[in-house]
């Protein structure tokens, strides 16, 4: 399994990238998922645009999330080749969740760890869109972040 992290170089001294990294590994853990994904930390404009693009929506956002869909992994290895599923990519963009953490009163590094634990969710097919998703999201996603040691999110 391979978590990779992609930290602009600006970025680097505001992120905890071990942290971001546990709090990946404690959701795939905790839900007993295998696969390989990816957290691009960016800028806003990046994610307003993919905002843009994929959901019709204008501006940015804290986070998306990509899963991979199941012909994404089309490609057929051989019987004895192992193969680890890819989950998909969780893009965070850092200038609009410093703000958010400002708003919310939670640290930049409580705020980045929340939105990797969402964005890890959201790729294991966890959603918010009724209120029955919300609440089962939210309480999967404060148990977790509670083990973490981040104070939960509120609904």
């Amino acid at each position: 399994m391979t978590i990779t992290i992609e930290v602009p170089e600006s970025y680097r001294p505001l992120v905890d990238i071990e942290l971001l990294q546990q709090a990946i590994d404690c959701v795939l853990a905790a839900e007993s998922a295998e696969g390989d994904l990816t957290v691009k930390i960016t800028d806003d404009d990046e994610v307003a645009a993919l905002n843009q693009q994929f959901l019709g929506k204008e501006g940015p956002t804290d986070v998306l999330s990509f899963p991979a869909g199941p012909d994404d992994d089309a490609f057929v290895l051989p019987p004895d080749e192992a193969q680890t599923p890819y989950l998909g990519d969780i893009l965070i963009a850092l200038p609009y969740t410093q703000r958010q953490a400002e708003r919310a009163g939670r640290s930049l590094r409580e705020e980045l760890t929340l939105l990797a634990v969402h964005g890890a969710l959201h790729l294991l097919g966890y959603d918010h869109a009724t209120p029955e998703e919300k609440s089962d999201m939210w309480a999967r996603q404060n148990a977790l972040l509670s083990g973490l040691g981040i104070p939960p999110l509120e609904e």
